[in-house]
């Protein structure tokens, strides 16, 4: 069996959990030699896939910005992927987007694609009138043999917000690829106590309210500590001013896995606000560090997370800082948390997620 994957989700994503569920897809069928993946990437400065030993690419200038850097990339990227959809070598062509250009030069071929989430249906408001994620993504997903939602909660939403067969959708869950490394520790120094927040802060990710509920939690001995998203914007810095706690809201970038893990690992909780998630891995990755989680009661949350969470109604600061506060005055709930989230971490693999997916792939061509 010959599977085709684009390039789209590395030449775009420099981290994310996109690229990674494709990374690990990637790494497992070519160790286990049970389907042959092809991805045509000329360049990528994707942090998964330049270790990877199973796609051949150069990082493009990965210490240099220029304008029109990602476009060029992104074009020479494309130019490689038509060369291979016009040879038609494969059996099974999986996007790693929602990019309808495909559809110029696949025929007849299998189309299987991943749908995320629904958060540009969902949040309209987030995004550019000009934005074509859901027209495109309606489209590849008519279009399209076979379709894996990465939760019920996304299958229930694409059945509402799409009018689609319940029987061309199929649930498959992500994985988990964070691995605490005991003896790692980060050069910087993080706070004795903190909450932690991972991840972009804008939009329905929820950042405000989260600070919000927590700010007259912070004192002296209680911080946030923020990892990743980019430095913080001139209206969260006007808002921890306003909340009196510029002092006690901290960022750091760790691009690598190692640190991420350790920050988990030594947080008193990891608070998980979003409005809305497709999956959310950032969940695996806190049961893995055995960090306590404390996260939204909304789409995917408690499908995923289920006894291994404290819920809080992500739309109330109030019930933010209930829940937040209930587990800071609580070690037996902490450790409550920590075992039911290790016991919840099981139900997940790449590996499952790699061999549900090859079923979909062999029942296609069967």
């Amino acid at each position: 069996m010959k599977v085709l994957y684009d390039h789209y989700i590395f030449t775009d994503q420099k981290y994310g959990g996109i690229s990674r569920y494709f990374y690990e897809l990637i790494k497992f069928f070519n160790i286990n030699k049970n389907v042959e993946v092809s991805v045509p990437l000329v360049f990528s400065n994707n942090y998964y896939i330049k270790d990877c030993k199973d796609v051949d690419h150069l990082q493009f200038f990965p210490n240099h910005s220029f304008k029109g850097k990602q476009k060029l990339l992104f074009l020479m990227n494309r130019a490689v992927l038509i060369l291979h959809l016009r040879r038609k070598n494969f059996n099974i062509y999986h996007p790693t987007y929602y990019d309808t250009f495909f559809l110029n030069f696949i025929g007849n071929e299998k189309v299987v694609v991943t749908v995320y989430d629904m958060i540009h249906e969902k949040f309209k408001y987030l995004f550019p009138d000009n934005d074509k994620t859901t027209s495109n993504k309606r489209i590849v997903c008519q279009k399209s043999s076979k379709i894996i939602a990465i939760s019920q909660s996304t299958k229930k939403d694409l059945i509402e917000l799409f009018n689609i067969e319940e029987s061309k959708i199929e649930v498959i869950y992500l994985g988990n690829s964070m691995v605490l490394n005991k003896k790692f520790e980060v050069s910087c120094k993080l706070p004795e106590k903190y909450i932690l927040f991972v991840g972009g802060r804008g939009g329905y990710k929820n950042f405000d309210k989260f600070i919000k509920g927590v700010g007259s939690l912070l004192n002296n001995n209680l911080s946030v500590v923020c990892v990743g998203g980019g430095k913080f914007t001139d209206e969260e810095l006007f808002l921890f001013e306003k909340l009196n706690v510029s002092n006690k809201v901290l960022h750091f970038d760790f691009p690598d896995d190692d640190s991420l893990a350790y920050c988990y690992s030594q947080a008193l909780m990891f608070v998980f606000p979003s409005l809305y998630e497709g999956f959310g891995i950032p969940i695996l990755e806190s049961f893995a560090c055995g960090c306590p989680l404390v996260c939204s009661n909304t789409s995917s949350f408690p499908e995923v997370a289920s006894d291994g969470a404290e819920y809080f109604d992500p739309y109330s600061v109030k019930s933010i800082y209930t829940s937040v506060k209930k587990v800071l005055g609580s070690n037996d709930l902490r450790e409550l948390l920590i075992q039911n989230g290790t016991e919840r971490l099981k139900y997940f693999s790449w590996e499952k997620t790699a061999i549900k997916t090859k079923n979909i792939y062999d029942n296609l061509l069967n």
